[in-house]
């Protein structure tokens, strides 16, 4: 029994242990596969920059995460089209169901991916063109791929040798996907030009591959006749749904904790509602919830008050509900004797109710969330768990506001024992719990966002001058609201949050997810819309981080699972969806400085970084340091902004911006470089995510970069795409003949 799962990065222990596996199995079994791209798999996960694609890396494992197969797969946004790089199992060859498996989950991301075929390479199965010990292999293989209607391109000079005496040269298979679509010459000649210029780049001359591409005359491209299965035996439709899927772990005790008088809003239908949008979203799978032991409840609340909640719900009669109604000054060391008094000592409001239900449901919850970030521990992107009660006003001694045990902070605490936690409460109320948990702490970030406390529930917390204590100084932020706002606010807002998230450098992110920021929620005042919901899903989601979501409040039944499926929605458009990237939430690499005052020096040192990257004219290094200098001279005034990334005193690279005269809020940017030695590994999305941080805060609403149509430019624009900007304009013959200028735009979250 096996399962696959993609491998999104090497952050976490599972993944980089599956990443150790799949480097022995290429070792192994892929001879060909050179000791750089073994050695550097898990860099280009993260950034993918360098290597001109974006890997898309699958493993086939089994229960104790032992990985019995793999496969990579690149994925090319320009072009529109993905090359199956490796596919390999531990032992044998793809006989059997695992190979199927792989390549049928491969198929099925080309698919979501909505790109125009898949390509990859298998060698001949015609005996004198290869070694006579491998031509049993090679039928086995185009027999394999032939039943999903993949086969060699023919007619062209792709088998062509690089050198005279290479033999056993391979055949270039197109697999259409079950489109029946033909595959068109100018496509097929972009497919080829990009595979052996940047896949071989060390191997093949540019005059051997423009050689090769010219051979493509045919059009539409032929393919080689079914040679080893009979046409109408083949299987080739393919889903066109992501075959990943959201974790959901559902409190199933929640149900008996029903306060049923009259206006007490945190009912039972509000989990019904949730579920019946998403089971017909098709974007998640279910899991058991699994028990847990109490002392993940005691490493974030004290004893006294765990003690106390357990006794006191038991105690109750269980037709009643009691409702704290005094609230002494708390004394630790003098509570109150009054068991109807009691309540008051641990609550922070009257509308919360000891009830004998209470705590059965809440520890239950306590499990459904500690199982959700489990999942994300064995390698799931995102895991939900839909709770109630809810949690995050509950405090380490105290209950309210519906809320009796954290969920979001347990679980943070939890994880934190495999990473850095940054926690984001995006609920219409401030989370005090939270705060007051972790406010002392470093290694644990907590930002909410929310409505002021002059006007919103807890009232008493949520300012914006709080932000830790001690150790835990600057690692909380709270950014409070006023009473009404639509989605551009909201969004605004979020991205500062995402910023703060990002310079934190977590390992996970556990979202407490609030639907009471919605249009005519009872329990707020904002106007949040279904798109509203479905953009703030994919902006968190294009963080890049394992996420873990824990339901919190919203109370208007009426859209609460229609907005719930737009947040997933949106989420797993970000999450699986490789072609989309939200830099604003792209961390540095570790020991980069940020800097934005240019220096006299750094014209000088500009000028070197940019020749050294061998990638700019003469005249174009003249004019990078010129900016340098013109705005040393004029300053602000000079229109030219700068970021300066710097590592031990030295420039590792560098970013420069501005506004664009006449227009209200758009803003160029005019370069990215960064030095060799520092490329690879992030650095070039960090500078972009932080210049498009400084031009949100300056109002900036739309942002507009330029780059060249010729090949060698195809990894900028793959950078470009994948950063979220879209193609905007295309100027022809701009630059010289058949090198046209493409003009790249991105809106900012305030102006969608």
């Amino acid at each position: 029994m096996f399962r696959i799962r993609r491998i999104f990065d090497d952050t976490i222990p599972v993944n980089q242990d599956a990443l150790r596996q799949v480097k022995a199995i290429l070792k192994k079994r892929i001879p060909a596969a050179s000791e750089q791209e073994i050695t550097h798999l898990g860099d280009n996960l993260r950034n993918p920059f360098t290597l001109g694609f974006r890997p898309i890396l699958f493993v086939a494992e089994n229960m104790r995460h032992k990985v019995l197969g793999f496969a990579m797969v690149l994925h090319e946004p320009d072009i529109n089209f993905c090359f199956l790089d490796w596919i390999a199992t531990a032992k044998d060859t793809l006989r059997g169901g695992l190979g199927s498996a792989l390549y049928e989950r491969i198929r099925t991301e080309c698919a979501a991916l909505k790109v125009r075929g898949l390509f990859f390479e298998c060698l001949p199965d015609t005996p004198g063109k290869c070694e006579p010990g491998l031509i049993k292999d090679n039928i086995a293989r185009l027999r394999f791929y032939e039943r999903y209607g993949a086969r060699p391109i023919i007619g062209t000079g792709y088998e062509a040798p690089v050198d005279p005496e290479d033999t056993c040269m391979p055949h270039l298979l197109y697999d259409d996907l079950g489109k029946d679509i033909p595959l068109a010459r100018s496509h097929a000649k972009n497919v080829v030009r990009a595979i052996l210029a940047r896949k071989y780049k060390d191997l093949c001359p540019a005059k051997y591959v423009e050689q090769v591409v010219a051979s493509i005359r045919d059009n539409p491209v032929k393919l080689r006749p079914f040679c080893h299965v009979l046409p109408h035996k083949t299987r080739r439709a393919v889903h066109d749904r992501f075959a990943e899927k959201i974790v959901l772990v559902v409190n199933q005790d929640h149900e008996i904790h029903h306060i049923h008088e009259r206006g007490y809003v945190e009912s039972p239908v509000r989990i019904t509602r949730i579920l019946s949008h998403l089971e017909k979203s098709g974007l998640f799978e279910t899991l058991e919830t699994k028990p847990f032991p109490d002392i993940h409840i005691h490493g974030v609340h004290d004893a006294d008050f765990i003690e106390y909640l357990a006794r006191a719900c038991e105690e109750v009669p269980a037709d009643k509900s009691l409702y704290p109604y005094v609230f002494p000054i708390r004394n630790k060391t003098r509570p109150p004797k009054e068991s109807t008094v009691l309540p008051g000592y641990y609550c922070i409001d009257t509308f919360t109710p000891i009830h004998r239900n209470a705590w059965p449901a809440a520890r239950a919850g306590v499990n459904a969330v500690l199982t959700a970030a489990d999942a994300l521990l064995a390698g799931r992107p995102v895991a939900y768990a839909l709770v109630r009660p809810p949690g995050h006003h509950a405090e380490r001694r105290s209950f309210g506001g519906f809320c009796y045990f954290n969920n979001a902070a347990i679980a943070a605490r939890y994880l934190r024992e495999q990473g850095r936690v940054a926690i984001l409460d995006i609920d219409y109320h401030h989370g005090n719990g939270q705060q007051d948990i972790f406010y002392h702490r470093s290694d644990i970030l907590t930002v909410s966002i929310h409505g002021h406390p002059e006007f919103a529930y807890p009232y008493f917390t949520g300012f914006d001058d709080e932000t830790g204590t001690g150790e835990g100084e600057g690692f909380n932020l709270n950014l409070p609201l006023d009473e009404t706002v639509d989605g551009k606010t909201y969004r605004s807002a979020l991205m500062r949050a995402l910023a703060k998230i990002a310079a934190f450098h977590p390992d996970f992110l556990v979202v407490c997810l609030g639907l009471d920021t919605a249009r005519n929620d009872p329990t707020g005042t904002w106007s949040l819309t279904a798109k509203d919901f479905f953009r703030n899903g994919r902006m968190i989601g294009d963080a890049g981080l394992p996420l873990l979501v824990v339901q919190e409040g919203g109370y208007n039944t009426r859209n609460l699972g229609n907005n719930a499926r737009h947040f997933f929605e949106g989420l797993a458009e970000a999450v699986f969806t490789p072609t989309r990237g939200g830099t604003l939430a792209t961390p540095a690499p570790k020991g980069i400085q940020f800097r934005y005052n240019p220096m006299p020096e750094d014209v000088e040192k500009i000028r070197h970084l940019v020749t050294a990257t061998g990638y700019f004219r003469n005249d174009e290094v003249k004019i990078a340091a010129q900016l340098v200098a013109e705005r040393l001279e004029k300053g602000p005034a000079s229109g030219y902004c700068f970021v300066m990334a710097s590592k031990a005193g030295r420039l590792a690279g560098y970013g420069c911006y501005g506004p664009i005269p006449c227009t209200l809020a758009g803003y160029d940017i005019y370069w990215i470089a960064v030095a060799p030695e520092f490329q690879g590994k992030g650095l070039g999305q960090a500078l972009l995510a932080k210049m498009e941080q400084l031009i949100t805060e300056a109002k900036g609403h739309t942002i507009y970069v330029e780059t060249a149509s010729q090949a060698k430019y195809a990894p900028t624009r793959a950078f470009y795409e994948r950063c979220g900007y879209t193609a905007a304009a295309t100027l022809p013959d701009f630059y010289c003949p058949g090198d046209a200028k493409i003009i790249y735009s991105k809106p900012l979250p305030l102006s969608l």
